[in-house]
Parts: structure tokens; C-alpha cells; sequence
């Protein structure tokens, strides 16, 4: 076979082919270097198996053993079935059971007399008189067939790397192919990471490294393999994690050399201030606004990320920002996510701005054609000095005529994109983008990382702790006997449900269905509203209006309210099916109350029985109202990959390295990176690495190119 570089297709390495090549593309995977740096995802001692009378409950155990038997079997439960096998070793029989296993029939997986490896943790058998079982295990299949000596000494007698799946491609043949593609391609070309930087970091050569981390030798421990610390796993960890943050630096560095917009501040900029404040501003919100300042009086343009836990006051402190800007003749845009967030801030502009008479608009795609063009039109003479809207002001036909700030609210449903596509309306205007989900900092050196941090970690002074409580169904009696006595006092109740209708296959209390169960059975004499996604913008305006104005004293919603919605009155929450929420949106949801001098409680229903996962979640949730450690909770239980459910988030995608193991090795990528990018630009290893950046980041890392 000819020798294969890294940027070779995919689909000419021996055992791949255009078809497999499609399956890989589908992962990310295009060429031989991609496919190169997909790591096991653990390791298995297959020197040695455990016996099956060997076999401990509950610990992670692998068992090599011949299938004596397999089939189908029909429960008690309609259209439920198992599909059920007995192996054994020479020490004794083992059942493995797959529930919902017709898969397994219909394509005849298991064979009599087949050799299987099996891996999981085995529990007792309620029907095997003390034995143990594995429910639904992995499993690899061994072949002896003659002529099959090399295939098989992949699969035993050595520690053997185990790979998740892709489709038709097992990790069975994923370690065939990558055998022969570490035998027949030149791993000794260009290293990304500098040889200096290896060589004071003491790490492995590239190629060195790849052998060992697809096909360690008999010296490397199971116990750090399986942990990512062997010297190799932490060379190719370090490794991503300083590619990303040399890009990220070569972004700010580029940044700092454009000449934006030097901000002049005065005494008359100061007074119109402290006209629009309404309240005293807390410690955090004038040193933030420092911060903000200085990047605004600074010629380069600002790039900043403010970030705040719920409640903390972002909006005040962006609004102060757009003073300084409109006071020096430019135009302001604030961009949210959805209409009713964006036309809560711009009631909320207008309310504060009122004393200094600013020209405003709202442009959303729910107004009319004629008034989205008379806002454009205004836009574009600059007879606007604040629009506030969706992605409506994303589009190519809305100009600015003098753009100095951009403001983005709840940046990770936009991403890095739609950022820049709004910094071009303008000549480099400075930027705030402003986030009320709590960002562990691991996270936030990647998805931020060309941003600088402003963080407001400190609540206003009249805002109330809220007590928060998990409640079981059976507990909802009392519940609702407490909300009456509430409202009584004039408080006012939100009831948020996790879908719209009820559906056959869900259980879950559905927004309608829970609407018409309190306004006519539970709370027939009180006035109720609902709130949900399908309704229209003037039907979703109407229902806010009338809760915020009192007229209702309970809203019935989905998660529309999650982000925005302000309504000091309403002080009491209960989030209905409290377990099918993650922290991170329970944390924003319990946000909409606690805003005014009143006491505000959060009552998370469930039902009787919840699993592990969600008992950790709704502990937590009573425990605290630290979004930082909610959301450090919720970033190890979901992975980085789900933080924020999006992939246009712009989270970065790792193949070696993970953000919540691997944080001390991002700590230190990230100081060697911020180092390397001053470099003058005539050092050979910088002009390398520069090269490998602009021919790869973008790809690499599924975030913008570093130019």
C-alpha cells in the first residue's frame, strides 16, 4: 500500500472506501489526520479476563466467554421483549440480557459456539438463585477462523483500545484500520506543536505519541490509559488545547490592531448617567462599567463579554455603555434572542432612557412591512440612536449610518458568526456581548476565548433570596392551599410546564392541559393566563401585558419565559416536571422571580420516583443559587458538548481533549499559547504554526478561521 499523508482522503485508507468514507465524514472525519487523532474511549486489559465466578456486582469487568445459547423472549409487559443469552467460561455461566433487543435478533449477531468478549457491571439476577447478569453490556466478537492470527492479536493478549461507534464501523474495525494506517503513513511530518514548547514540557514526539495512544505497549498502566494520563494522551491533549488558544490569540492580537472608535467621556456624559440610574449601582456594576469604559476610550475596538448570574444587573450596565456611545454621536443595537426579550429590553430602554429623549425603534420580523421599512429608513439617515431587535437586524437591507456599539444579549443562542455579521454594519464598533448563563471558566476560555471577561458577581441590594423547594405530586394539595393564601396577599404565581399539549407517549403536564385544570377545578375564581410558544406575538404581548400590569395572577407558560420576562410582583414559581429540566435552564427559569422586596419561593415538581441524575439536579437546586457552581454541576453532568444544546453556540469540538477532566492542561495550553502568539512574526516556529492555523483552525476546531 502507497504511503499516505495526513491531508490524504479518507476514503483511500485499506478497509474504508467511499462508502465507510461517508460514514466518517458524518463524524467530522475527512482525512488521515482526522481519522488519526479519534482516541479510544477506554481501554481493556485483555491480557487477562475475568472469571465468570470472578465476576463482582457493580465494578466494571470484561469476560471473555462462548455463547451456548441466545434468543428472543417475550415479558409480561405488552410489546416488551428481551433478547436473552447464556455463555460461560470455564468456570461457570453468565446471562446477558438486552431489553428491546430485536435488533440483535432480526440480524443474527450471536451465534452457538461463538467467542464473545462482554463489558459492563454485572448485578444479581432477581431469577438466577444468586447469580449475576449484565443488562445490555458491550460486546465484541471474536473470530477464529484460520488465517485471521494478525486480526486477532489486535483483540487479545494486549491492552486493546476500545472506540464508540460510527454506524456500520465497530471498534472492532476501527482498530484494523487503524493498524494498517499507522503502518503505511509518514508520521514524522510537520508537528503542530512547536518543538521547544515539547521539548520544555517534556512531551512525546507526534507520531510517538498516536502509536501509543491507539496501540499502547505492555508499559503503559490501564489506570492512566483510562484516565488520559499517560504521557502521550497528555501531549495530544495539550496539544488541541494550544492550537486553539494560539488561534484564539492571533484574534485578539488582530483585533488590538484595528483602529476603532476612541469614546470621549466628560462631565456632561457623567450626569446623563446618573439621570437614567435607578437605583444605586452595586460595587461590581461600577467596576464593570470601569472596565467597559476604558476598552470604550481605548482606539481599539472593544470585545467584551459581560457575564452575570440572573438578576445581577447586565441591562443597566449595557445601557450606560449606550449613553457614553450616543452622547459622542453614534448609533446603538441591541440584539436578543427572541421578540418577547427583545421587547421587554426595549420597554425597559425606553422607561430608563426616557429623561434624555433618545430617538429608539423595536425591529423584529413580527411588524408589519411598511414599518420595517420606515425603521430602515431611519436607521440609515441616522435619525435612530437605539434599535433594539431579533436577527431581524441581522438582515443585508437594514444600514446603520454612524454604527458605534453592538450589544448582544444571551450571545450562545447566536454565535460567533452572527456576532460578526452585526460588528459589520459598522467601521470596527466596539462590542458587549452579555450572557445571564453562568459560564464555568474552562468553558468560557474556549467558547469566549477572543473576548475579554467582565463578570458581575454581585446581586443588587433589594433583591430577595429565593427559597427552593422539591416537591413530590402527592404534596400538591398543600401546595396549591399555600398559592391561594399567597395570591390573597397579592403575589402572583408563574406555572411552567416542559411542553405545549399532551401527547400519548409523554406523561408530562402539558401547558394547556395544566390551563384548564387550575382555571376551572383548582383556582376557578382567579384569573389565569397561558403563555407558549405557538401563540403570536400580539396573543404573547397581550398575556404579558396583563400579568405585568396585575389584571392576572397566574400564567400558565412553557419555557418562553425562561430569559427576560421581569415582574417584580410575581414571586412564586412552580416548575412542573422539574426532573426533564437541565440545571442550567432551572436556574434561568427560577430567575423571573425573587425581583422585588418580597419573599419568592420555587417549587420543583416531580413525580414519585425520579432516577440519580435528577435527584442530584433537584438537591442542588434547593442547596443553592450560585449560577457559577450550578453551572460547574451542570457542565460535568451534561458534558460541554450539551451545555448549551446548540452547536452553533460555537463550543469547540475536541477529539483528545474534554474541558471538564482535562482543565489544569487548558490552564497551561493556554499560557503557553498567549506567549507564543508575541513572537515576532519572522520566528520560524511562529511562521509553522501561523501556516498549520490558516490551513486548519477553522475546520479543526468548527469555529470562525484566525485569518
Amino acid at each position: 500500500m502507497p504511503s499516505l499523508d495526513l491531508k490524504t482522503s479518507v476514503q483511500y485508507i485499506k478497509g474504508v472506501g467511499p462508502r465507510r468514507a461517508v460514514i466518517l465524514e458524518r463524524h467530522g472525519i475527512r482525512e488521515v489526520g482526522d481519522l488519526l487523532t479519534y482516541a479510544p474511549f477506554r481501554y481493556e486489559d485483555r491480557t487477562r479476563f475475568t472469571l465468570v465466578k470472578q465476576l463482582l456486582p457493580g465494578e466494571p469487568q470484561s469476560i471473555c466467554v462462548t455463547v451456548l445459547a441466545c434468543g428472543l423472549a417475550r415479558t409480561r409487559r405488552r410489546g416488551m421483549f428481551i433478547y436473552d443469552l447464556a455463555a460461560r467460561d470455564d468456570s461457570g455461566i453468565i446471562r446477558c440480557k438486552w431489553f428491546n433487543g430485536q435488533y440483535l435478533e432480526r440480524q443474527k449477531v450471536f451465534r452457538q459456539g461463538m467467542q464473545v468478549i462482554f463489558y459492563g457491571k454485572p448485578e444479581p439476577d432477581p431469577y438466577g438463585h444468586g447469580n449475576l447478569q449484565f443488562i445490555n453490556p458491550q460486546f465484541e466478537i471474536i473470530h477464529n477462523e484460520p488465517g485471521l492470527e494478525t486480526i486477532n492479536s489486535l483483540e487479545m493478549g494486549r491492552v486493546v483500545p476500545v472506540y464508540e461507534a460510527m454506524g456500520e464501523l465497530g471498534s472492532r474495525q476501527l482498530r484494523r484500520i487503524l493498524y494498517g494506517l499507522l503502518e503505511s503513513t509518514a508520521l514524522k511530518e510537520f508537528d503542530p506543536l512547536p518543538a521547544s514548547i515539547r521539548r520544555a514540557r517534556g512531551l512525546p514526539e507526534r507520531g510517538v505519541a498516536l502509536r501509543q495512544i491507539h496501540f499502547p505497549d505492555s508499559r503503559e498502566k490501564l489506570e492512566l490509559l483510562n484516565a488520559f494520563r499517560t504521557p502521550s494522551q497528555q501531549r495530544m491533549i495539550f496539544e488541541e488545547f494550544f492550537l486553539l488558544e494560539a488561534g484564539l490569540g492571533l484574534k485578539r492580537k488582530r483585533a488590538r490592531r484595528q483602529t476603532g472608535i476612541s469614546f470621549q467621556t466628560s462631565d456632561a456624559i457623567r450626569g446623563s448617567i446618573k439621570k437614567i440610574l435607578p437605583f444605586h449601582p452595586t460595587t461590581a456594576q461600577k467596576r464593570v462599567l470601569r472596565e467597559i469604559v476604558e476598552d470604550m476610550r481605548s482606539p481599539s475596538p472593544m470585545n467584551r463579554l459581560l457575564q452575570g448570574d440572573v438578576g445581577s444587573g447586565k441591562t443597566i450596565v449595557a445601557l450606560q455603555a449606550m449613553v457614553i456611545a450616543i452622547a459622542n454621536g453614534y448609533q446603538t443595537v441591541l440584539m436578543a434572542p427572541t421578540e418577547i426579550l427583545a421587547a421587554q429590553h426595549y420597554l425597559y430602554a425606553r422607561r430608563i432612557f426616557a429623561p434624555l429623549h433618545y430617538r429608539m425603534a423595536l425591529l423584529v420580523s413580527g411588524l408589519k412591512a411598511k414599518e420595517r421599512s420606515e425603521i430602515r429608513s431611519r436607521l440609515k439617515n441616522g435619525e435612530i440612536d437605539l434599535v433594539v431587535g431579533t436577527h431581524a437586524v441581522l438582515e443585508k437591507n437594514v444600514e446603520f449610518q454612524r454604527l458605534g456599539l453592538v450589544v448582544i444579549d444571551e450571545q450562545h443562542r447566536f454565535g460567533v458568526v452572527q456576532r460578526l455579521e452585526l460588528k459589520r454594519k459598522g467601521e470596527f464598533p466596539d462590542t458587549l456581548v452579555m450572557t445571564a448563563t453562568p459560564i464555568p471558566r474552562t468553558l468560557a476560555l474556549t467558547l469566549y476565548g477572543d473576548l475579554d471577561f467582565s463578570v458581575l458577581d454581585e446581586l443588587p441590594p433589594l433583591r430577595q433570596p429565593i427559597e427552593t423547594r422539591w416537591l413530590k405530586d402527592d404534596q400538591r394539595e398543600k401546595l396549591y392551599w399555600f398559592l391561594r393564601q399567597e395570591m390573597k396577599s397579592g403575589s402572583q404565581v408563574y406555572v411552567v410546564c416542559p411542553l405545549i399539549e399532551e401527547s400519548e407517549v409523554s406523561d408530562l403536564r402539558a401547558a394547556i392541559a395544566m390551563y384548564e385544570d387550575l382555571s376551572k377545578h383548582v383556582f376557578p375564581d382567579i384569573p389565569i393566563g397561558l403563555l407558549h410558544g405557538r401563540m403570536t406575538n400580539k396573543e404573547k404581548d397581550e398575556v404579558m401585558t396583563r400579568f405585568s400590569s396585575g389584571t392576572l395572577s397566574v400564567l400558565v407558560s412553557t419555557t418562553v419565559i425562561e430569559v427576560g420576562v421581569d415582574v417584580p410582583n410575581a414571586t412564586i414559581m412552580v416548575i412542573e416536571h422539574a426532573e426533564r429540566f437541565g440545571l442550567a435552564q432551572l436556574h434561568q427559569l427560577r430567575g423571573r422571580i425573587g425581583r422585588g422586596k418580597k419573599k419568592s419561593s420555587c417549587f420543583l415538581m416531580t413525580p414519585e420516583t425520579v432516577n440519580e441524575d435528577a435527584r442530584h439536579r433537584l438537591k442542588c437546586l434547593e442547596q443553592t443559587l450560585d449560577g457559577f457552581k450550578i453551572a460547574q454541576m451542570d457542565l460535568e453532568l451534561r458534558g460541554p458538548g450539551e451545555f448549551f444544546g446548540t452547536r452553533q453556540s460555537g463550543v469547540p469540538m475536541f477529539r483528545m481533549a474534554n474541558l471538564i477532566r482535562d482543565q489544569e492542561v487548558l490552564e497551561l495550553a493556554k499560557r503557553e499559547a498567549t506567549r507564543f502568539v508575541e513572537r515576532p512574526a519572522d520566528d520560524p516556529e511562529f511562521e509553522a504554526v501561523l501556516r498549520y492555523l490558516r490551513a486548519n483552525w477553522s475546520r479543526r476546531f468548527g469555529l470562525m478561521s484566525v485569518g
